[in-house]
């Protein structure tokens, strides 16, 4: 596992050897497991934002739009 991109809000965490991430939102305490052509999508559009662009503002707006709706509770057992 590796931690690619931490802020405030969010952390996007990589499972290189299972091509996959896990986006978590840490407000919300909801989390995103995707892998496969998915996770290849994901890759895809987050590497489709423009270098100048790339902020965290940016980046935090995508996380957000990609978990809304198919994001699971965060629960601990």
């Amino acid at each position: 596992m590796n931690l690619v991109y931490n802020s405030e809000h969010y952390s996007i965490l990589a499972y290189p050897a299972q091509e996959s991430f896990e986006l978590v939102d840490k407000e919300a305490s909801r989390t995103l497991f995707i892998r496969g052509e998915v996770a290849f999508r994901f890759r895809q559009a987050i590497d489709s934002i423009p270098e100048g662009e790339r902020d965290e503002e940016t980046i935090d707006e995508f996380i957000e739009s990609y978990c809304d709706g198919v994001a699971s509770p965060i629960r601990f057992h």
